[in-house]
């Protein structure tokens, strides 16, 4: 079929992506999404700016797959690895969304190009946030938050809109029941959001106001899930009806709520 990967080393890509994305020596091919032509120039500005954390495109879209950078390093995919889960790792993951940040403050994008909007801040904002800086979306090295891949989801929104979606995955901002999923119900909510948050140099004003737009990103969340199921897409439909429908998202929903005066707390503190 035109277009469909053949030969090189498969990657493990998310739910979208499975089994489409594939390594070729130093390139990576993968399903070039819409807004590719807006973004690969965005991302070859960033690195002509001395942003080394994201890949470059290398050449153009063909055959609907585009050509980025492959950028060496560890990436942590189910189980998570313990070295994924320690406060080191989240400290250098949010310290990495800040560099991203600033380097993203500073590099123009087409604002008229079609941004995606399933994850974007329904705010807007000044600056393209990658708004899916999920475990499997951060190349690691020696130790640290290293680079960020798969701008898919990347959208212009305010800085603060980037940081609960990326806390609402690595801390991870999950009632403990959906955390265990995947071996996280042990880690303190509460502690790791503060802590994410100063190392990320979160503002007194973002503090505040972070717990409430972490559950406004979690029903962005939900609705893109809807969307999905609703389409009948069928590695959504899958994990949907495995871990519980909408039951799920229900408790997850009702436990943020519950815990917005401990998350409170922790944040002033």
């Amino acid at each position: 079929m035109d277009g469909e990967p053949v030969g090189g080393e498969l990657l493990a890509g998310g739910l979208a992506n499975a089994g489409a994305v594939r390594r070729r020596g130093g390139v990576v091919e993968r399903p070039a999404p819409p807004h590719a032509a807006a973004l690969h120039g965005f991302l070859a500005a960033l690195r002509a700016g001395g942003f080394a954390g994201a890949p470059v495109p290398v050449g153009p879209v063909t055959g609907g797959r585009e050509r980025l950078e492959f950028l060496p390093g560890e990436v942590a995919v189910p189980p998570y690895p313990a070295w994924a889960l320690d406060d080191a790792a989240l400290v250098s993951v949010a310290r990495l969304l800040r560099r991203w940040h600033a380097a993203s403050a500073r590099t123009p994008f087409d604002p008229a190009a079609h941004w995606p909007d399933e994850f974007a801040d329904p705010e807007g904002g000044p600056l393209l946030c990658h708004n899916d800086v999920c475990a499997e979306n951060v190349v690691f090295r020696a130790g640290g938050a290293a680079a960020l891949i798969d701008f898919d989801f990347a959208a212009p929104g305010r800085p603060l809109w980037d940081v609960a979606l990326t806390a609402r995955y690595w801390v991870p901002a999950l009632d403990p029941a959906t955390a265990a999923e995947t071996g996280r119900a042990h880690l303190e909510v509460p502690r790791r959001l503060a802590l994410f948050a100063g190392a990320y140099a979160l503002s007194a004003a973002d503090r505040r106001a972070l717990p409430s737009v972490l559950e406004q990103a979690t029903a962005v969340c939900r609705a893109f899930v809807a969307r999905r199921v609703a389409a009948g897409d069928a590695a959504f439909v899958t994990s949907f009806d495995s871990y519980g429908g909408w039951a799920r998202w229900d408790r997850l929903q009702s436990w943020l709520a519950d815990q917005r005066p401990s998350l409170e707390r922790q944040l002033r503190g």
